[in-house]
């Protein structure tokens, strides 16, 4: 006789070629960053077919469908914006017509972040259909905006919505594994003065080229101080842009200033690190050099815009957390092995979730987080069955179904 679990993964793998299916209709609708409204359309058009008791679309253009009435509120994420395609050359067919091939979804966002997208519904249709969830309401969250601000759907979805959980699983890519945190990250700007005069005297001027590459070298040696933590492992540092201003060519420079890409282990926090890029600008002579960190303010797809400072703190929940216990044996139960309990190399929504408002996140998601951002993007199609197995079967178990 078959187990409750073991129903939940036959299901979930009958399901399987209309999980596949739904992400390629995603994959056909490029989704950037404040453009995602056709795409949000495509999602709420199948949450609706699946028999999801509410769908609606918040202020900031995020997706929400609810399943469930309970007292207690949990929700699974999926930010539903893509990066751009990149170098086409690097690319063997068109990233937005999606093919199946080899057993795998190709196409961009089959990994980042799509595939999770497509099984969370399918897993919102398995607890409808079995009946798991009598605790809950469920939010499943298909989010905008987080490839270029993560985080800001979250900040808009607790603070606006009012929706505040008190667990949400991200399916970001985990390769099937069960991850409980990551490294924080910050945007920061360093700017520098110079004084333009003629290039072909250029003592008569004060190159603020010169002096931002300098910074930029003390940058460079900073990365090599930063803290390590056992588990998040080491903060990082690098000089992501270079920019500049000057009369012409001809001329000396009259300002410039690096952008910086800060990653935050534990130990470290946003005034700490403003702190070492202030000390790196003063061992490279440069004192006044201007520190800024900076703010997102772009306009979302609706037209709102919500500002978000880009500081995203570091975030991580114990191992022996009741919820990374409860998606271990659910894990066990329905797919048959021991999951590998790790932690995201990237950033993901969990930085406004965890990191900011203290609620715990837990992370499956199909797809292996190499393929994010990278050319002849695929997701292969037993991780979209085996992830949407997983998120029902989660359900089934903070239910106490057995």
């Amino acid at each position: 006789m078959t187990t409750l679990f073991e129903q939940i993964a036959q299901r979930a793998k009958q399901l399987e070629h209309e999980t596949a299916e739904f992400l390629m209709d995603m994959v056909r609708v490029p989704s950037f960053s404040g453009t995602e409204k056709d795409v949000i359309l495509v999602i709420k058009a199948e949450m609706e077919k699946v028999g999801f008791d509410e769908v609606t679309i918040d202020g900031l253009g995020n997706v929400i469908g609810r399943i469930g009435n309970g007292p207690r509120i949990i929700a699974f994420d999926a930010h539903i914006d893509t990066v751009y395609a990149g170098d086409m050359s690097l690319w063997d067919f068109d990233p937005f017509t999606p093919k199946i091939e080899d057993g795998k979804v190709w196409g961009r966002g089959t990994v980042d972040q799509e595939g999770g997208m497509a099984s969370m519904v399918t897993a919102g249709k398995i607890i409808k259909e079995m009946g798991l969830n009598d605790q809950f309401t469920i939010y499943f969250t298909g989010t905008v905006m987080e490839e270029d601000c993560d985080g800001l759907c979250w900040k808009y979805i607790i603070n606006e919505d009012k929706i505040r959980p008190e667990m949400v699983v991200i399916t970001e890519p985990t390769n099937m594994n069960i991850y409980r945190g990551h490294r924080g990250r910050m945007e920061m700007q360093v700017r520098v003065k110079g004084l333009s005069c003629h290039g072909s005297a250029p003592e008569r001027g004060d190159n603020a080229i010169y002096k931002i590459s300098r910074i930029a070298l003390e940058i460079e040696k900073l990365h090599e101080r930063l803290k390590v933590d056992a588990f998040l492992g080491k903060g990082s540092v690098c000089v992501s842009q270079v920019f500049f201003t000057g009369p012409s060519q001809c001329a000396v420079p009259d300002s410039a200033w690096i952008n910086l890409d800060r990653r935050l282990t534990f130990g470290e926090t946003k005034d700490i690190a403003v702190a070492e890029v202030k000390d790196a600008a003063t061992r490279a002579g440069y004192p006044d050099a201007e520190v800024i960190v900076l703010e997102y303010a772009e306009k979302a797809y609706t037209g709102l815009v919500y500002p978000m400072e880009k500081y995203f703190p570091t975030w991580a929940i114990p191992e022996d957390s009741p919820w990374v216990v409860s998606a271990v044996d659910a894990y066990e139960r329905t797919l048959g092995k021991k999951p590998f309990v790790d932690k995201w190399t990237f950033s993901t929504n969990g930085i406004s979730i965890a990191g900011m408002e203290g609620i715990p996140c837990i992370g499956l998601g199909p797809g292996n987080e190499v393929m994010a951002h990278f050319p002849n993007e695929h997701c292969p199609i037993e991780h979209l069955s085996g992830a949407s197995a997983f998120y029902a079967a989660l359900v089934a178990k903070l239910n106490g179904k057995n």
